[in-house]
């Protein structure tokens, strides 16, 4: 018989229920059935696929390399189902269904709220859900199946990402309108190391662009602060003379109402930041996920089209 027909059995939901409890007792509590029933399992499936999927430790098990592979072939082929379900559930109108979502933090605290709430207004059966992660976790939650659309920036080049939209954004000077620099234009990163600055944590893709200007210009002789919240980091802005690092995201609030003052650098690693919109490339949308994501790609196309920046889609 073939292989692939054995895999996609009682196998993968023993090998998943382990992955996910760390402990093969525990796994088969879960699962109602005999410990012995599911290590057998287990080790028919690392003789089947020749790889070890666990190590055993003292009082459980730690997926191997193999294992980590294993694992998210199953959330894709979870993800695909419930999909699938999803679909035969709504032939003939998207009464129900789910979304996953995936985004940094400043796409969520100034676009997404928006995007949701007029896309829950034409489908309010659909449930959202939605999850704060750093650039590079939203990219890896679309190739592992955890998520079905993501918002972020930079994201790496990979033939298992498909990006439907993507805008280049400038990275700037984030300060108090009686910021000694507030007047100042142009205005160079070198300047801004003159006073206390507060730079994103590495991690986030505004750190990499940062470090490439650094590389040439260092912080010299003077303590600094990094953080990996950009909501942290405008307050810190906000509460005296520190200058934060931003694109205009999640600023529009506290520009309008004149708390902070965002002046472009004219350091030239500095004038792109690339927001993008993420699908996987692998596999096909359930309606309610392509629906959102169909969605969000007309919303922030003209949502951004109002920021001045060199949009390209």
């Amino acid at each position: 018989m073939d292989r692939v027909r054995h895999l996609h059995g009682p196998a993968l939901r023993y090998f998943a229920a382990v992955a996910e409890a760390g402990s093969i007792r525990a796994a088969a509590r879960e699962l109602h059935v005999a410990s012995s029933a599911v290590n057998r399992q287990i080790l028919w499936l690392e003789r089947t696929l020749g790889h070890e999927l666990f190590d055993r430790l003292g009082r459980g098990v730690r997926l191997t390399e193999a294992g980590e592979v294993l694992r998210a072939h199953v959330l894709r082929t979870l993800s695909d189902f419930e999909a699938t379900a999803g679909e035969l559930d709504a032939l003939t109108a998207m009464r129900r269904g789910t979304v996953e979502i995936a985004t940094v933090e400043s796409v969520a605290e100034s676009l997404l709220p928006g995007v949701i709430a007029a896309f829950r207004d034409k489908f309010p059966g659909v449930h959202v859900s939605v999850r704060l992660a750093s650039s590079d976790k939203v990219a890896a939650a679309i190739i592992a199946g955890e998520a079905d659309v993501g918002f972020t920036f930079e994201p790496p080049e990979d033939n298992r990402l498909a990006i439907a939209f993507y805008q280049d954004l400038a990275i700037g000077a984030v300060m108090h309108p009686r910021h000694p620099l507030a007047a100042e234009a142009p205005l160079s990163f070198g300047q801004c190391l003159a006073y206390p600055v507060c730079l994103p944590a590495r991690g986030l893709s505004l750190r990499k662009r940062i470090d490439v200007v650094l590389s040439e210009t260092p912080i010299r002789e003077r303590a600094h602060v990094e953080a990996n919240s950009l909501k942290l980091m405008k307050a810190i802005a906000r509460s005296g003379d520190t200058i934060a690092f931003q694109t205009i995201l999640g600023l529009e609030r506290e520009i309008a109402e004149g708390s902070l003052l965002f002046r472009t650098l004219t350091d030239a690693p500095l004038q792109r930041d690339r927001f993008t919109i993420l699908a996987t490339a692998h596999r096909a949308l359930s309606r309610a996920a392509q629906a959102f994501f169909d969605h969000s790609v007309a919303a922030l196309r003209d949502r951004l089209s109002l920021i001045d920046a060199d949009p390209a889609s």
